[in-house]
């Protein structure tokens, strides 16, 4: 089955690689493939010969995050109240619905991983990465904290704070040790370990996986982890009316490539 940014194929019985296929844009994120993916892994739900999906990126990278070239607004997956936090409350709904899947679904990072790609992979069920993969955020450096805020949820506080005051990328075996992925292989190794991991996923039939699935996101719940990573698209807002961000709304782009030349 081919759409005309995502792929998908079988990976083994039960198991299917949904790709990210832009590998000319470095499977930068526009708002048409967000719609793919998510019908996507919502017809995975359904379809009883998928159990397990693993998420990666073609070409030389996982993604480099949000296609800033496209009008992200045009017609999102999901609607939202106008106003102040718009952008940021429709791109949560998105990737809260993959976390609320019947389904587990595995991230496997190779390249890089920057912004809204690690907000991507932060909503699967489980995030393998290559050790040399680069994880980073830079837009807090001039622009506002993630769409998704799952920093401190999801990495702890001491760790989420280096990361949001410094913007710096880490490779795969610190995203691995800070928490914001499962384990790290080298390179050359990583899709067979994903794969090996999700072939055993797969052996659990869905009924049973599935509750185990939501039982450890409702205990996420109970923590208070869903309602914090909601409460940072306020912050999100309130950092676009500031003065220091004007140079990113003018010019997102070359504010962006500021980042990562630093």
């Amino acid at each position: 089955m081919t759409t005309r940014l995502v792929t998908v194929e079988e990976a083994a019985p039960h198991v299917r690689y949904v790709t990210l296929d832009r590998p000319e844009k470095r499977n930068a994120i526009s708002t048409p493939m967000r719609a793919e993916l998510f019908a996507i892994l919502h017809a995975h739900d359904v379809d009883d010969d998928v159990r397990v999906s693993i998420v990666r990126g073609a070409g030389v990278c996982f993604s480099s995050g949000y296609d800033l070239r496209s009008p992200l607004m045009d017609d999102p997956p999901y609607p939202s109240a106008p106003g102040d936090g718009q952008w940021t409350r429709q791109a949560t709904d998105g990737w809260f619905s993959i976390w609320d899947l019947a389904k587990p679904v595995i991230a496997q990072v190779h390249g890089y991983a920057m912004a809204g790609a690690t907000e991507l992979a932060s909503a699967c069920d489980l995030v393998y990465v290559a050790d040399d993969a680069l994880i980073s955020y830079p837009v807090v450096r001039v622009a506002s904290p993630p769409d998704w805020q799952y920093h401190e949820p999801l990495m702890g506080m001491r760790h989420a704070m280096e990361v949001m005051l410094t913007g710096d990328a880490m490779d795969g075996i610190e995203a691995a040790r800070t928490g914001w992925a499962n384990r790290s292989y080298p390179a050359d190794m990583l899709e067979a370990e994903v794969l090996a991991i999700a072939e055993r996923i797969a052996g659990i039939e869905t009924d049973l996986a599935q509750i185990h699935k939501r039982m450890v996101h409702r205990q996420f719940d109970v923590g208070g982890g869903r309602a914090a990573i909601r409460a940072g698209q306020e912050f999100q807002a309130l950092a676009g009316h500031q003065a220091s961000v004007a140079g990113f709304r003018a010019d997102p782009l070359a504010a962006m490539k500021k980042t990562v030349r630093e």
